[in-house]
């Protein structure tokens, strides 16, 4: 008899772009797990989607969706920068790399991070950045990065 049982360790999950309708599918929500990431009226999200859009793909937000329950379990983006140097290359910038804490250790952000890495060497990217934290060091070491020079940030207040 054949084994239908479809445990979460079993699925196949696939990586795809944000759509519009993510936002009802908890999109904000695992931001929110990630960083400091206030409400997002509809109209904001709608707003902001169809900014990103214009960018083609020079800006690219993935996703994975539960099937089962039809929310977000996994994001992540990457934006091509162009440069002058290296014979006015490109420069993929990997952000806002998240699992939900339900879907962690399932190697959800590994399929998120080498779908954005792709996409960067398939826009004609030379490399491809990110930054993280300490604790995140070791996860972004087996996805094939390595550590290079130090980060720095200035805030702006307010912004």
């Amino acid at each position: 008899m054949e084994n239908t049982n479809s445990s979460k360790e079993e699925k196949n999950f696939r990586v795809r772009k944000l759509e519009l309708s993510d936002k009802s599918k908890g999109f904000i929500e695992l931001l929110q797990q990630l960083t400091v990431c206030d409400s997002v009226s509809e109209k904001q999200f709608e707003d902001r989607f169809k900014e990103i859009s214009m960018y083609g793909d020079d800006l690219l937000i993935c996703v994975i969706e539960d099937d089962f329950s039809g929310k977000i379990i996994a994001t992540g983006s990457v934006f091509i920068e162009k440069k002058f140097i290296r014979s006015c290359g490109k420069v993929g910038h990997i952000e806002d790399v998240v699992v939900d804490g339900s879907a962690r250790g399932m190697q959800l952000g590994k399929k998120i991070v080498g779908f954005l890495a792709d996409h960067a060497r398939s826009m004609g990217c030379y490399k491809v950045i990110l930054d993280c934290s300490a604790e995140n060091k070791v996860f972004y070491e087996n996805c094939g990065f390595k550590q290079k020079e130090i980060q720095m940030v200035k805030y702006f207040v307010g912004m």
